[in-house]
């Protein structure tokens, strides 16, 4: 696909590239595409998905935006949802890349603006009325529609943040601060239902701590082990404060080099009225208690990787 890429004309103002990779944050297959069409369907919105702490969704025009005079393209938009939390005069500056993968090299046609795009309550959609033609997507050399399905994605990368009415904004980390932090846990068959804290670490200027609740919490009491990495609200810089943290809690293989840790990983805001996020579900009590790695000689060894991504905070 590398020598079609650079005869195709990308929508104005974009970049079209190759890639091997798949999309980091969505993908999405829509199969039986040419329904679409014969069922005169002028609009497809995928599934939800979280990147960056906000909530998006794709919305594909399978033959051009109509109220924007498309023809013969199709046109495809990264649309956000569930603002109405969000305060007064909100704004969201991002990078996005949408993918179609070209199924028979197994790589992806990525489109990106050549900017930064600006999203705010007059302005939930961004994207590209002109995303590719027609006749190249439906000519069955190029890949991209094979079987009368079709493989779509997005990547979307949040630049900043700003509330005009509280004069909030988002600082994203250029190099982020990164800590590793190893937690053993001796005579765990004697642990309770009672929750046991790791001793502090830092990342950066904020401190953290495991919680580990053995016999589990919420909808994983009785059943599982839950785990949950806690923020020290003492380390906020400031009322009003959110922490962007990218985090991976993982129970480690101590027999087989650790090619079976159990591993979690997500994307959270840490603030006052969150300051926890993890897994009331884990990893279930009966596979716990069925390996010999997992717990061995009585000790269980867990580790948190926390990555910080950003701050938002008011101005």
């Amino acid at each position: 696909m590398t020598e079609f890429v650079r005869n195709i004309s990308p929508p104005p103002g974009a970049v079209a590239t190759v890639s091997d990779a798949s999309p980091i944050h969505y993908m999405v297959k829509i199969e039986l595409f040419s329904l679409l069409a014969k069922n005169a369907v002028e609009t497809f919105e995928s599934g939800i998905f979280e990147a960056g702490g906000y909530k998006w969704k794709l919305v594909l025009y399978p033959n051009g935006n109509k109220s924007r005079n498309v023809k013969d393209y199709i046109s495809l938009y990264l649309a956000m949802v569930d603002t109405s939390s969000l305060p007064p005069g909100w704004e969201v500056n991002v990078i996005f890349r949408l993918f179609l993968l070209d199924q028979i090299t197994d790589s992806y046609l990525v489109i990106q603006a050549g900017k930064e795009s600006s999203f705010h309550g007059l302005k939930l959609e961004c994207g590209f009325d002109h995303f590719i033609q027609l006749s190249t997507f439906n000519d069955a050399r190029h890949g991209f529609l094979l079987g009368d399905t079709c493989v779509l994605g997005a990547e979307v990368y949040v630049c900043g943040e700003r509330s005009r009415g509280k004069g909030e904004v988002l600082s994203m980390a250029k190099e982020p601060p990164t800590q590793n932090y190893t937690w053993k846990i001796a005579n765990f068959s004697k642990l309770d239902e009672k929750p046991k804290e790791s001793p502090i670490f830092r990342t950066g200027d904020h401190q953290w701590k495991i919680l580990l609740y053995p016999k589990g919490k919420g909808v994983g009491k009785g059943t599982h082990l839950s785990l949950y990495l806690v923020l020290d609200l003492e380390t906020l810089p400031a009322a009003g404060c959110r922490v962007y943290a990218d985090l991976t809690l993982r129970i480690v293989d101590q027999l087989y080099n650790r090619a079976y840790d159990d591993i979690g990983r997500a994307k959270r805001w840490f603030d006052p009225t969150s300051s926890e996020s993890g897994w009331s579900k884990f990893i279930s009590l009966g596979s716990l208690q069925s390996t010999n790695y997992l717990v061995f000689n009585d000790s269980c060894i867990i580790e948190a990787e926390v990555i910080l991504l950003g701050i938002r905070s008011p101005l």
